[in-house]
């Protein structure tokens, strides 16, 4: 399998579990090559984030253009933007044959707001559409959408309302569901699958989202059908959940490098 080039167009976690940081172990631990593009530098830790940095848009896109004028990428993987949506729509529309997978980040797991009401609205409107996968959890699918979001159902409802924005496909995630069962469902105009497995009860979750993102884009780089890169990438941040290593007096980050023991 080849190593696959992610670009990742994202913030930078002082505190390592998420963000551009997560990102890097993810792909890494995949076999997978990380470049980045920084959007913004937080100042967080376990306990939240207590900062935020955003990083000017046209510096944004010129690291992304750096790197793919040069290295080039097999995907692109984007999460917290700040401002830099508008920078980010006009790189895609330079490489058009890149599949991008979006993680509509738009709040910290400690509830710090990472996206203003604009971020959101272009993020729907110049990104959304571009997307081969869109990886959102239930606050962030109501967020895109309008709709309630606290059912699996739900989670149906508010995927299709996201495919119809013109998105490849979307991987609707159900950790904020309750129940004992947590269900994620990939969704594309073909059908479904889902993911299924019992909730792991843990406070150690800082970075989830971002590493089955970066995880699924890493398959996706390397050549996967996008159903096998998502039930990789989900079982791998499954069994990083279940080996975190309880650092940190809050959400603690996941175990990004189990792969490689």
């Amino acid at each position: 399998m080849a190593s696959g080039r992610v670009l990742i167009i994202a913030g930078s976690d002082s505190g390592g579990g998420a963000g551009v940081q997560g990102d890097i172990k993810t792909i890494t631990a995949l076999g997978g090559y990380a470049a980045c593009a920084i959007t913004a530098i937080t100042v967080q830790n376990s306990l939240g984030v207590s900062a935020v940095h955003l990083i000017a848009p046209d510096l944004v896109e010129a690291q992304a253009r750096a790197v793919l004028a040069d290295i080039g990428a097999d995907a692109i993987k984007i999460g917290m933007l700040g401002q830099a949506a508008e920078a980010a729509a006009r790189v895609l529309g330079d490489w058009p044959d890149v599949p991008v997978v979006l993680d509509p980040v738009m709040i910290a797991k400690g509830g710090a707001a990472l996206a203003d009401a604009w971020g959101v609205a272009a993020l729907k409107t110049l990104l959304l559409p571009r997307a081969a996968l869109v990886t959102p959890n239930a606050p962030e699918a109501a967020a895109l959408t309008g709709l309630a979001v606290e059912t699996t159902d739900d989670l149906r409802r508010a995927g299709e309302a996201l495919l119809a924005l013109g998105c490849g496909a979307v991987l609707m995630k159900g950790g904020h569901i309750r129940g004992e069962t947590v269900t994620d469902i990939l969704m594309n105009p073909a059908g479904e699958t889902t993911f299924e497995g019992p909730r792991i009860e843990t406070r150690h979750t800082h970075g989830t989202g971002c590493a089955l993102a970066s995880a699924c884009a890493t398959g996706v780089a390397q050549g996967l059908p996008l159903e096998a890169a998502v039930a990789r990438a989900w079982g791998y941040v499954a069994e990083a959940i279940r080996r975190a290593p309880g650092f940190g007096a809050g959400a603690g980050p996941l175990d990004h490098a189990w792969p490689l023991r």
